[in-house]
């Protein structure tokens, strides 16, 4: 049952007449705590048609950030959980630098993390959002043209390479 859910849902996010919303769903879920990665969507559908570089660059970035925006309020509300973390120098870096370190939570590892912890300490929510949604957007637009500038030849010897 669970198999064909996950089936279904993965066909129904490669749907072509479905790619926004595909990237939208994964960069959200992505930016939670959940471990995907968002950039290969985006990559995907900006390769399969070049004007849409912007939206998908846009989407990506609002996906992610009220991703972001679903960390910061869970840490807001998860007090007892960072309790004993509290005198640990993440704590005191944040304490220090504020809203303004939300622009690294594009960070691989780090950044969902970082959104959360931001959230505990109560960081001003829009401020915090605000730079959370720079930070995200600077990564999708680095990534996504850097990906794009790659000849299309070295996908080909990957994807012949990985069995494709």
């Amino acid at each position: 049952m669970i198999e064909s859910a996950i089936a279904w849902l993965l066909a129904f996010l490669a749907a072509p007449e479905v790619g926004l919303t595909s990237v939208f769903i994964i960069s959200f879920v992505s930016a939670t705590l959940v471990p995907l990665g968002s950039e290969p969507a985006v990559f995907a559908v900006c390769k399969a048609n070049e004007d849409m570089f912007w939206p998908a660059i846009l989407v990506a970035t609002c996906g992610n950030t009220l991703g972001g925006a679903v960390d910061y309020w869970m840490g807001y509300y998860a007090k007892e959980a960072f309790a004993k973390e509290r005198s640990s120098r993440w704590f005191a870096w944040l304490s220090h630098y504020g809203a303004k370190t939300m622009l690294l939570s594009w960070v691989p590892a780090i950044g969902d993390p970082l959104c959360t912890l931001g959230g505990w300490l109560k960081l001003p929510f829009w401020p915090a959002i605000g730079y959370m949604a720079i930070g995200k957007f600077a990564r999708y637009l680095t990534m996504t043209a850097a990906l794009l500038y790659v000849p299309d030849g070295f996908w080909r010897s990957l994807a012949h390479a990985l069995g494709g």
